[in-house]
């Protein structure tokens, strides 16, 4: 009997363990409840330009199967929301030089605590320009990729997609 207690007790420790390195992981988000209205534009869009002292992130939404479809993602950064985007467009966004951490995930009103999250972390030069993509790799699967990607390939993703405009919501 004291061998199942201790197990028990070690089992409920680990899951406490897991839990603070996913809230841990998870404290580049932002808060669950901002969501934003995002709008998209076609045509040819003025390129961003790099603030003086500052590094400019561009962010990609990409799935073939649901360009336009309404899917948005927020995007945090360092513990706040920075913006969103539907699949098939692009914004952009200045960060300060130094140690960046992103998020993005589902904005949705009925994932609740499982929304699949991506991750990834930034050190910002001043000056320079950064690429990130937002995928989904597989149909119905509840994962997100969030990937730096070379500027070659981002250049081409932006111009290739729609610009998002997103704000938050008013509750």
């Amino acid at each position: 009997m004291k061998t199942f207690l201790a197990a028990m007790l070690l089992s409920c420790v680990a899951f406490a363990q897991d839990d603070a390195a996913i809230a841990k992981a998870k404290a580049a988000c932002g808060p669950d409840d901002v969501f934003f209205s995002v709008k998209t534009s076609e045509g040819s869009h003025p390129a961003a330009t790099v603030e003086p002292g500052k590094a400019l992130v561009y962010v990609i939404g990409q799935d073939f199967a649901c360009s336009g479809c309404g899917k948005v993602v927020r995007i945090g950064l360092d513990a706040a929301w920075a913006a969103a985007v539907d699949f098939g467009s692009y914004t952009s966004f200045s960060v300060e030089p130094g140690e960046h951490h992103l998020c993005t995930n589902w904005q949705s009103f009925f994932a609740g605590s499982k929304k699949p999250v991506g991750l990834a972390n930034l050190t910002a030069e001043a000056g320079k320009v950064y690429y990130f993509r937002v995928r989904v790799p597989a149909f119905n699967h509840p994962v997100i990729d969030l990937d730096l990607i070379n500027a070659d390939e981002g250049q081409y993703l932006v111009a290739s997609s729609k610009m998002s405009e997103s704000h938050p919501k008013k509750p």
